[in-house]
């Protein structure tokens, strides 16, 4: 389920690169609210909020890195082929 759910945030980061190109909506400031609401609900930050640790074994959406990161990589290339989350994950 953790590459599924980053693989959506590479989609979201991938339609803010189309959208902006298309529409030129985003605003100064924008991206960095994703990014920064993409690291507030990494489970790595949940976890530490909540329980006070992290166990990577229960990790259903990815760490705020990873959510980031494909988030970035979405927006930064505007390539879809390059959100296969599944085989880098396998890595």
């Amino acid at each position: 389920s953790v590459a599924l759910e980053l693989q959506a945030d590479f989609y979201a980061g991938l339609w803010a690169h189309y959208d902006q190109e298309l529409n030129k909506i985003l605003e100064p400031g924008d991206i960095e609210e994703a990014l920064s609401a993409a690291n507030a609900v990494g489970d790595d930050a949940i976890q530490r909020k909540t329980q006070g640790q992290v166990n990577q074994e229960t990790f259903t959406h990815g760490s705020s890195e990873q959510r980031i990161y494909w988030f970035n990589k979405g927006f930064n290339s505007g390539d879809i082929r390059q959100g296969d989350t599944f085989k880098e994950l396998a890595r």
